[in-house]
């Protein structure tokens, strides 16, 4: 692909041997300096797919002063991963990389900011505080990456996103990665990129290494046919996505009464403590693992058998994204998703998105009493009911009831 044998060398060290689809069609053009838009299924090594290019462009005169690559990501896990990654690959180079998010002391940040990095790697709110500030010079970027573009779309940060591009110089080469393509994302790119190359892979389809099964389920029952697959059913580490902050807090609360080793991780917890939730996930300490959707894109953690929907995404791409967390690269996983009698319109917007139809499977004990539509791809219901207009104190009654007994 015409990586230099050093960067090579870093690879090897990092147990890779051979590269994925995504980077075969972007690393080339990426390396003769064209813009690029890319998009691709997660886990298919999107990360190595910017990174390498950008570390091998800038190793030939790492200077450490103002940053020459940029990379906004949408959430601050990602923006770890992301810091991560670059600090593997450039472990044989002399390119420094420095990450910065919200959630931490931006005083500490901005005196780091001040010693220089080749590389800086930031969500879009935190990065703007800093260029208010003067703390931030991007007057010398080279490299300009939009990593999960379509997620900071959808999170409200394009405007942001285009404040922090025209602090970048017009020469800069941009490479603009996402999961899914839809409309705002084409006009972003058409505004800030000049003749990409588009490579695309896997769009809109979960990993052939995942199984997916919906488990038919009235809502009352929910949270006991859950604690019933993870005992019966799984193995190994599991990670549940939830819709609400609250809902998350109430299953680890419920699980943890039951004896399950569990976390929980949000966007309304301290960063301390989600980075916490993260690291000890990752080291296996616990079992289970509930989420919002702030876990749902581009996060990598080995050894995650088992993706449960206890809620069905309003945004069928989400399901994606979040069945995408297990059966990273090679590897085999299954997708559980609890439909209630009104999420089915959103199983079907699922189905239509992906052109699947995902396997049906009643658990006895947990039949609904309502009889699931005919399963297959559909139009979308229009009026149907979500499956979060219920009281919020409907799940916290069912916790405090299995607590009592």
């Amino acid at each position: 692909m015409g990586l230099a044998p050093r960067l090579l060398d870093a690879v090897l060290r990092a147990g890779y041997t051979q590269p994925t689809e995504i980077q075969c069609q972007a690393v080339p053009p990426a390396l003769e300096g064209r813009d690029l838009l890319g998009t691709a299924h997660t886990g298919t090594g999107k990360t190595a797919a910017f990174t390498l290019p950008m570390i091998q462009r800038l190793s030939e005169d790492a200077v450490h002063g103002r940053p020459r690559g940029l990379v906004i990501t949408p959430t601050r896990e990602l923006a770890q991963q992301v810091g991560a990654a670059i600090e593997t690959y450039a472990v044989t180079s002399d390119v420094e990389c420095m990450v910065v998010h919200g959630g931490t002391h931006v005083g500490s940040e901005a005196r780091e900011l001040g010693y220089g990095c080749d590389v800086l790697v930031a969500t879009p709110g935190r990065l703007l505080d800093h260029l208010r500030r003067g703390t931030a010079d991007l007057s010398e970027v080279e490299v300009l990456v939009l990593d999960e573009a379509d997620r900071m779309l959808d999170m409200g940060f394009i405007d942001d996103v285009k404040t922090i591009v025209r602090a970048t110089p017009r020469t800069r080469q941009t490479l603009l990665f996402s999961a899914t393509m839809p409309g705002g994302v084409l006009w972003l790119a058409h505004e800030m990129m000049e003749d990409p190359v588009r490579v695309a892979v896997g769009l809109e389809t979960a990993a052939e290494g995942i199984r997916q099964v919906i488990h038919p389920v009235d809502w009352p029952a929910k949270h006991q046919l859950l604690l019933h697959l993870l005992e019966e059913r799984t193995s190994g580490q599991v990670l549940i996505f939830t819709r609400r902050r609250d809902t998350t807090s109430y299953l680890a609360e419920y699980f943890d009464s039951s004896g399950v080793s569990v976390d929980d991780l949000h966007g309304g917890k301290p960063q301390r403590l989600r980075d916490r939730s993260l690291e000890r996930f990752r080291a296996g300490e616990t079992r289970v693992l509930v989420a919002t959707n702030v876990a749902a894109r581009g996060l990598d953690i080995c050894g995650i058998r088992h993706v449960i929907n206890f809620d069905v995404p309003d945004d069928p791409r989400d399901y994606v994204h979040r069945v995408g967390r297990t059966a990273r690269g090679d590897d085999t996983g299954e997708a559980l998703t609890l439909m209630s009698p009104n999420d089915w319109h959103l199983v079907r917007d699922i189905e239509t998105l992906t052109g699947e139809t995902i396997e049906r499977e009643i658990v006895p004990e947990y039949e609904p009493t309502t009889t699931p539509p005919t399963p297959g791809p559909g139009p979308a219901a229009q009026n149907g009911a979500r499956s979060d207009d219920r009281p919020r104190s409907a799940l916290s009654r069912g916790v405090r009831r299995r607590k009592g007994r």
